[in-house]
């Protein structure tokens, strides 16, 4: 709250200052009359001057409104990748495999199957080809040809699904965090799609699972000075090169819960596209907390002692996202909230900080804000937490758990399978609100607020098309491992 007013503050000074310059123009016009050979036969038509005045002031200040208002974003459609069942990783077939491939570490074997049995992941979930075989051997090489099928079939998704044509991306937008081939993934997309020559093309990594938020700001900036033009974001995470075969149980961990996707997503600030569009954007709030402090480097690619590259989780990891959840709540609630939610948020947070009154936070309902709500499919221990934490119903996050059970932990794309789902099950309806939230390594809690521009009819394409009709599907209850 203290951040927003603080913003809030800047805003006003920087709108006075504008004004206040408008002010002198009208100053010196004034005078500048006052100067003219006319000066005589003005004083004779003061109404006429108070007239001609009042006119230019009301024509300047609504050119000034008008030139700031920012450019509404649109978004028209999305598609999500589906990988084929050929590939999907199956209860049996893990502990079949790590049987296998980990038989002198019959300790690492246990810590995977139990953590699998308590993930929240279903028997559908699927992982590369490279990562099937026994023992898997992934190179660059298949790193490579994950992110061509992956990446060019929700690209060619999107195109069909949306009718734009490739000359018509003005901005490509690709972010992939543990894989960045030389040529990037972004010049990659340029010329299988034969874009433009003058396309803005960028290349996000090392962002985390909520790169994809952060791809959509920067798409959503970009889109601010660049008028009449359209966006196409791309996340996906290729899973290929991310194998672990090591004994470190917070490397292990990763094996259990990510999985290949990916999703592509287009933007516009057209207005022609006004009645087309899905969504509007609202906000984009962007939160990292502690790059200097190790200790929230909750997920980073490592390399053990024994020489294993993989994906590390920080034992404190639910820790971490609550902290940062609560600096993006503090940021977002007041764009959103009820009057009285602020009020109730304001007093708890003065008591504490002022009157040092022992008091718990005060958690906003931010059920009174939104209508749905899409938590990064993380794992179920953070669809948990979150929904604690937030105090939703089981109903609020189905989306997030259903994702996860269905393609398991997609990185970057879960976001956008889960607005997939809302969709698939005819929920979503105009003017409804979709708060999405994502987390990721440094540590960064990021989020994205979005109206529903129509009514949304179950579409019977996409990836859940084919088995919406058996979710959701009641999960089995574990103690903590």
């Amino acid at each position: 709250m203290l951040k927003s007013a603080k913003q809030l503050y800047h805003h006003i000074i920087n709108i006075v200052s504008k004004l206040t310059l408008v002010a002198i123009i009208v100053a010196i016009f004034i005078q500048a009359l006052k100067q003219s050979p006319y000066h005589h036969f003005l004083l004779n038509h003061v109404p006429f001057i108070y007239s001609l005045t009042f006119t230019f002031l009301t024509i300047s200040i609504l050119t000034f409104y008008y030139m700031n208002q920012p450019q509404t974003v649109y978004l028209v459609d999305f598609a999500c990748f589906k990988a084929p069942l050929a590939l999907r990783v199956s209860y049996s077939t893990m502990v079949e495999h790590a049987n296998i491939i980990l038989a002198e570490q019959p300790k690492s074997i246990s810590f995977q199957i139990k953590m699998f049995q308590r993930s929240g992941l279903g028997e559908e979930t699927c992982l590369p080809a490279p990562i099937h075989y026994i023992p898997p051997n992934p190179n660059m090489m298949d790193g490579r040809d994950e992110a061509h099928w992956v990446i060019f079939s929700v690209m060619d998704s999107l195109l069909q699904q949306t009718g734009i044509s490739p000359k018509d991306i003005d901005i490509l937008i690709v972010n992939c965090s543990l894989f960045a081939p030389t040529p990037s993934l972004s010049a990659m997309v340029v010329n299988k799609f034969n874009l433009r020559t003058n396309v803005k093309s960028y290349n996000l990594s090392g962002m985390g699972c909520s790169a994809g938020l952060i791809s959509i700001d920067l798409a959503k900036h970009l889109l601010q000075v660049n008028p009449e033009s359209n966006a196409v974001v791309v996340s996906t995470e290729i899973m290929t090169p991310n194998s672990y075969m090591g004994k470190e149980r917070s490397m292990l961990l990763p094996n259990c819960l990510f999985r290949m996707g990916a999703a592509a997503i287009l933007l516009t600030n057209k207005k022609s596209q006004k009645k087309y569009a899905k969504y509007k954007l609202l906000h984009v709030v962007r939160t990292h907390k502690g790059y200097e402090d190790k200790s929230y480097n909750c997920v980073t690619q490592e390399e053990d002692k024994e020489g294993h590259v993989g994906i590390s989780l920080n034992i404190d990891l639910m820790a971490i996202a609550g902290n940062s959840l609560k600096s993006n709540i503090s940021t977002i609630g007041p764009l959103v909230l009820p009057a009285w939610e602020q009020l109730m948020f304001l007093v708890n947070l003065l008591g504490r900080k002022f009157l040092k009154l022992n008091r718990k936070p005060y958690i906003p309902d931010f059920k009174k804000a939104f209508n749905h709500f899409c938590i990064h499919a993380g794992g179920r221990a953070v669809i948990d937490e979150l929904q604690k934490s937030l105090r939703l119903s089981d109903e609020h996050v189905e989306a997030s758990r259903m994702t996860l059970h269905k393609f398991g932990n997609t990185s970057s794309s879960s976001l956008w399978y889960e607005i997939g789902y809302i969709e698939a099950k005819g929920r979503m309806k105009k003017g409804d609100r979709v708060w999405q939230i994502g987390f990721g390594s440094g540590f960064k809690c990021n989020s994205a607020v979005w109206e529903c521009n129509r009514d949304i009819e179950a579409t019977k394409i996409g990836a859940w098309a084919d088995c919406i009709h058996k979710y959701p599907m009641k999960q089995p209850e574990f103690g903590k491992l």
